[in-house]
């Protein structure tokens, strides 16, 4: 059995202390996901701390460091499931510094109000983000993860 990819991803918010909006990015590739919303992120290197691996993502990506809040739960200690070989953690971050801005990777930014699960939820999200678009908005909002 081959070693799960470790993932990680920012849930971006206007505040880690009152979040009411999140950064979310739309993806251009691979075909499959372009035009899909996702939360910014990417790869851990070999050796690299996760949390380390989502302060240079969010930089590469969108040009801006942030500061890291908790990370949001997953069932399994790997993070969310992806797909059979990958699993991401996602960890709450507000912005420190920078002007976030689609990079790379991505062609839309946008600041969506979680105060409105209709408005969230009704983006097309990558199918894998969607159990943690939930997880979030329930995290934001006090009631228990539906995980």
């Amino acid at each position: 059995m081959t070693e799960l990819i470790s993932v990680v991803g920012g849930a971006v918010v206007d505040s880690l202390a009152a979040p009411r909006t999140l950064l979310v990015a739309r993806r251009t590739a691979p075909p499959q996901f372009a035009g899909m919303w996702e939360f910014p992120g990417g790869k851990v290197d070999p050796g690299e701390a996760p949390e380390r691996a989502l302060h240079r993502e969010l930089y590469e990506e969108l040009g801006v460091e942030v500061r890291l809040g908790p990370e949001l739960p997953a069932e399994s200690p790997t993070g969310w499931p992806l797909n059979g070989r990958a699993a991401m953690r996602v960890w709450f971050a507000e912005l420190a510094a920078g002007t976030p801005q689609p990079l790379e990777d991505h062609d839309e930014l946008r600041w969506v109000a979680l105060a409105d699960p209709a408005e969230v939820l009704g983006l097309p999200w990558i199918p894998a983000d969607l159990p943690i678009v939930e997880a979030l908005l329930a995290a934001v909002a006090g009631e228990p993860s539906p995980n």
